[in-house]
């Protein structure tokens, strides 16, 4: 792999390229929605495969440590290997592996299964967006098109839960994975039709001492975030947790002197594409963490079904979809400062006005305008995260860079669950110990976890504020230019 690569063109004819992101955003919604579409399948799951409470939490750690830990690696494959190649391969991979724990039989085949899902989201997720950053260069189709893929990337997340109440309801939780593959198909046939081949040029050698820190330290990251959930002072948790950071740190120094690095250095420590990663991954951690407790919310204090659950969640995608219709069009205009600040302070302020559910639970006034404000939050950041984090990012590096803003919003979930988790445990002890006797005391104590999840939630959304606005300031030109003409000052 030492000999150089030509760059081989990947821009489709003008009227192909708005079929092909089509098909690249139907695969960012696989990839996303798969995260919460398993989660509504888990209890009736758990029920038919005779899982334990440990298993059941694993069948999600361990597509979330394979998806995590192998990012780097999948983007520097997709770089090298060819972006259409991984994309294919990928989508493949994330089909046979949804039908495999469509069919277990038994826990064991259930997570090799997902960790099977996840060995091929890390590579068909890089690859997606790197074919998307190639295919769009430049100018308002650009921000167009990240505008679109983000908004599936926001929408996902309750595009899951809905399809999973729906299937779980009428169907079987088997639909919930099994639901990938004619997915999947399309996505495949539509590749063939619309995608051209690209690979990077010049050194085309792999990294393999950077691999194997980078894997073994956000494995250790994931892992130990998983295991947090369950107590912060656990020595597992500690030891895990320090054995990623020193890993990651390693890792660091490493690619500092390679001369073949699996994560090139000038691809994060851009003042500009380093603000964008530390919002990718505080908006992650209050996104998916926020949601996951606004179920529980729905399912077991206020007694939703599964679909009904999803209907209830609905209306933050709808706005967030009409955000980004709205901004995409103005972005040019405005730049993409003011809305990365902005939008930061209104999803904070959404997640804050959630914190004041009660037992009673009137979702037209304590829930639905929390969603309202968030979702257009949300839209706001997710117009032009993305595009502002692989702005400037050479043609040879698309793949890595593109994982590298996966990873951030990946590592920044297992963050901000954790986080939630032990935040929610902890004051659900505490109003127990202060209303023990009261009738409601249970519930009661359901809805002070949440609350206390969703101040958490806001907390961190609210930091990405003066992130961007310090650190996020191209001209409204460089966001226009895209590719590598991009000047970030």
């Amino acid at each position: 792999m030492s000999s150089p690569l030509p760059e081989t063109p990947a821009t489709p004819a003008p009227t192909h390229r708005w079929w092909l992101l089509a098909v690249l955003a139907l695969a960012q919604l696989m990839v996303i929605l798969d995260g919460t579409i398993v989660n509504i399948a888990l209890p009736d799951a758990q029920i038919e495969l005779g899982m334990t409470d440990g298993d059941r939490t694993w069948v999600v750690t361990i597509y979330a440590l394979a998806f995590g830990s192998l990012l780097l690696l999948g983007g520097r494959v997709a770089d090298y290997w060819g972006r259409k190649r991984s994309f294919i391969v990928g989508m493949i991979g994330f089909a046979i592996a949804s039908a495999i724990g469509g069919l277990a039989v038994n826990t064991e085949m259930l997570l090799a299964a997902r960790a099977l899902q996840g060995v091929f989201a890390a590579l068909l997720a890089p690859a997606a967006l790197a074919i998307l950053t190639i295919t769009f260069p430049g100018g308002k189709e650009r921000i167009k098109a990240f505008a679109v893929f983000g908004a599936i990337g926001g929408g996902g997340a309750a595009v899951g839960l809905l399809l999973g109440g729906a299937l779980a309801e009428f169907a079987s939780w088997e639909w919930c994975l099994l639901v990938n593959v004619p997915i999947a198909i399309v996505a495949i046939i539509g590749a063939l039709v619309f995608m051209t081949e690209s690979r990077a040029h010049g050194n085309t050698k792999y990294d393999i001492p950077g691999t194997v820190l980078v894997v073994a330290g956000l494995a250790s990251l994931v892992f130990g975030f998983s295991r947090a959930e369950e107590g912060w002072g656990r020595l597992d948790t500690i030891g895990l947790l320090a054995l990623g950071v020193v890993l990651l740190a390693a890792f660091v120094l490493v690619e500092s002197r390679v001369s073949n690095p699996l994560l090139p250095l000038r691809v994060i420590v851009n003042k500009v594409r380093g603000g964008a990663f530390l919002v990718s991954a505080l908006t992650g951690s209050a996104l998916l963490g926020g949601l996951l407790f606004l179920i529980f919310y729905f399912q077991i204090v206020l007694g939703y079904s599964p679909l009904l659950s999803g209907l209830a969640s609905l209306p933050m995608t709808a706005v967030i979809m009409v955000t980004v219709g709205i901004l995409s069009n103005v972005l040019p205009k405005i730049g993409v400062r003011l809305p990365m600040t902005v939008g930061p302070i209104l999803a904070a302020a959404g997640l804050f006005y959630l914190s004041f559910i009660t037992v009673e639970g009137n979702y037209l006034l304590e829930v639905l305008p929390g969603l309202v404000v968030l979702g257009i939050g949300l839209g706001a950041i997710f117009v032009p995260l993305q595009n502002v984090a692989l702005a400037g990012v050479e043609d040879h590096d698309a793949g890595v860079a593109s994982a590298a803003v996966t990873a951030t919003q990946q590592i920044g979930g297992s963050i901000g669950t954790a986080l939630f988790t032990a935040l929610y445990t902890s004051a659900i002890s505490s109003y127990l110990a202060d209303n023990a006797s009261s009738p409601t005391a249970q519930f009661g104590a359901l809805v002070s976890g949440y609350s206390a999840a969703f101040v958490c939630a806001a907390a961190l959304m609210l930091l990405a504020a003066p992130i961007a606005f310090f650190l996020i300031r191209p001209s409204k030109d460089d966001l226009l230019k895209g590719g590598t003409a991009v000047h970030m000052g």
